[in-house]
C-alpha cells in the first residue's frame, strides 16, 4: 500500500477578466477618412497659433531629414523612420486640443505641452516598441543597400540615380518592399494606439492591440487614409523648402485623433 496521498487533479485554469474596458472597433464607410480631413481642419482654423507650433516643429524635421539625404544617404532610410516614430509623439499636444474641444472645453498651449505627464508609463513602452522597430527598419534598409551597391555607400546623387535608373529595378522593389513592410506595420500600431492612451489611459500593449484590430477590421478604409496621408505629406514636401508641412503636419495631427475616436467606441464612460 502506497505511502503517498492520492493524486488530485488541479482545477482547470480560468484567466482573470481583462481590466482593459469594454470596447467597439467600428465598420468604417469609406467616406470616413474625408469626414475626419474636415473635423481636422475645423480644429487648426479654431486654435492657428498651438496648431501652427506644432507644424513648425514638423517643418524642421523635414528639413533635418533633408540635410540628412544630402549629407549621408545611407543614414536616410534611419532618419525617416525616426520622424514617422516621432511624428505622432509631437502630434500629442495636437491630440490634446482636438479632445479638449470635444469635451467642449478651451485648449491652452500649456496644456497642449504637458498633456503627456499622466500618461508616461504607457507611452514610454510604446516608444520601446516602436524604437525597436526603427533600428530594425534602419538596418534592414542598410543591408538593402549593401548588397546592390557592393562598391560601396553611394552618394545621395547615387541614390537618386539608381531609384531612376529602370536598369535598377530590383534595388527598388527590394527597397521599396522591406521600406513598405516596416511602415505597414508601425501604421498599424500606431495609428491609433497614442490617441487611445491619452484619452483612456489604456496601457501600451491594450492600445497597440486596438490599433492592430482597427486596421484589420477596416483594412481597406485604413489603406485609403493611409495612402491620403503619404499624398498629403507628399504634396507639402514638394513646395519650397517643404514648407506645406507648416500646415500639414497639424492637420494630419487633429485628424487623427479624429480617427480614433471615428474608429473606436468606449461602452463605458471614461
Amino acid at each position: 500500500m502506497s505511502n503517498f496521498p492520492p493524486e488530485v487533479t488541479p482545477p482547470p485554469y480560468v484567466p482573470p477578466p481583462s481590466e482593459a474596458p469594454p470596447k467597439e472597433i467600428i465598420a468604417l464607410p469609406w467616406a470616413a477618412p474625408v469626414r475626419w480631413l474636415g473635423l481636422g481642419w475645423r480644429d487648426l482654423a479654431a486654435h492657428p497659433a498651438i496648431s501652427l507650433f506644432y507644424g513648425v516643429a514638423f517643418w524642421c524635421m523635414a528639413l533635418i531629414l533633408g540635410a540628412v539625404f544630402r549629407a549621408k544617404p545611407e543614414y536616410t532610410m534611419t532618419i525617416a523612420s525616426g520622424c514617422l516614430l516621432v511624428g505622432p509623439f509631437l502630434a500629442l499636444g495636437l491630440y490634446e486640443v482636438s479632445r479638449l474641444r470635444e469635451l467642449g472645453l478651451t485648449p491652452s498651449f500649456a496644456t497642449s505641452l504637458t498633456c503627456w505627464r499622466g500618461h508616461l508609463r504607457s507611452m514610454g513602452m510604446l516608444v520601446g516598441v516602436l524604437i525597436v522597430l526603427e533600428l530594425l527598419w534602419g538596418r534592414a534598409s542598410l543591408v538593402v543597400i549593401a548588397v546592390f551597391f557592393n562598391t560601396g555607400m553611394p552618394s545621395s546623387l547615387g541614390v537618386i540615380e539608381a531609384v531612376f535608373n529602370p536598369e535598377n529595378w530590383e534595388f527598388v522593389a527590394a527597397y521599396t518592399v522591406v521600406g513598405g513592410a516596416f511602415a505597414a506595420l508601425v501604421f498599424a500600431i500606431a495609428v491609433v494606439s497614442i490617441p487611445m492612451i491619452l484619452d483612456r489611459d489604456t496601457d501600451a500593449i491594450t492600445a497597440a492591440i486596438t490599433s492592430i484590430e482597427v486596421v484589420v477590421d477596416n483594412t481597406g478604409v485604413m489603406l485609403l487614409w493611409g495612402a491620403l496621408i503619404v499624398l498629403l505629406v507628399g504634396v507639402a514636401l514638394m513646395l519650397p523648402w517643404a514648407a506645406g508641412l507648416v500646415l500639414a503636419g497639424p492637420v494630419l495631427g487633429h485628424v487623427s485623433w479624429h480617427a480614433y475616436r471615428g474608429a473606436v467606441r468606449w461602452l463605458t464612460p471614461a
